[in-house]
């Protein structure tokens, strides 16, 4: 059975998954191809702003992989899949058909032994670098080095290391401490063992595509990210 039909999509995704997810595609790669050929200069403060979009773009790469998963992308499943498979690989050639299994044993077993992505420690580093083991492997770091050396060819190092290796990082930090750790951490007195964020529409978007609604994601799993305000706003109402 396909596990993302465990997550029946509470709110029909008909042409707008596909053209969100197209969007965040297409800003991702024209935003990279930009900085990449910026004249970096870090007394201008256009290079900080340069990672801090490129962090938010990645971290929207990979959430459109996660909203994938759960089938939310496109009613089509080669074209949802298909889509998640792309962002996934653009995100540090993340793969999507292991994260697949690994994401609905989160929701399957949330905070608990069987959860990839929990660490009773509430470490923060520890925890990190257990959700870190969970998700990297040895052949991202193969394909990002060949990729690489063959982009600095033709392209500024220093770019390739500031635009696209750091912001991957910092989005795996993003990813981890609004997504995993802020909202997982500490006894929660509810049936998803799940946090929330006070309701900041705002700040939720900004901090991780409205991940900070943790609660609402594991309640509403059915629901892609960009609706997740509404379902914050039921709670709160």
């Amino acid at each position: 059975m396909d596990m993302a039909e465990n997550s029946t999509p509470s709110f029909k995704p008909k042409n707008q998954g596909v053209i969100i997810a197209m969007i965040i595609i297409l800003l991702w790669a024209l935003s990279l191809s930009y900085w990449l050929l910026f004249d970096l200069n870090w007394k201008n403060p256009l290079t900080y702003l340069g990672i801090l979009l490129q962090t938010h773009l990645y971290t929207g790469l990979f959430i459109t992989a996660h909203d994938a998963m759960h089938g939310l992308v496109s009613p089509n499943k080669k074209v949802n899949h298909a889509l998640g498979w792309i962002s996934a690989i653009l995100f540090s050639y993340n793969f999507y058909w292991r994260l697949f299994p690994k994401h609905h044993e989160h929701h399957r077993y949330v905070a608990t032994d069987k959860d990839p992505d929990y660490h009773e420690s509430d470490n923060f580093f520890l925890w990190y670098f257990s959700f870190a083991k969970q998700y990297i492997n040895i052949w991202q770091f193969i394909l990002m080095a060949i990729t690489y050396n063959l982009l600095k060819l033709i392209l500024p190092y220093e770019n390739l290391i500031v635009f696209w290796m750091v912001p991957a990082i910092l989005s795996t930090l993003q990813l981890f401490y609004f997504g995993t750790y802020l909202p997982h951490r500490g006894e929660s007195e509810n049936e998803h063992h799940s946090k929330s964020q006070k309701k900041n529409h705002a700040w939720a978007f900004l901090s991780c595509y409205f991940f900070g609604y943790h609660y609402e994601h594991h309640n509403s799993p059915g629901t892609p990210w960009w609706r997740l305000w509404a379902e914050k706003e039921k709670q709160t109402a």
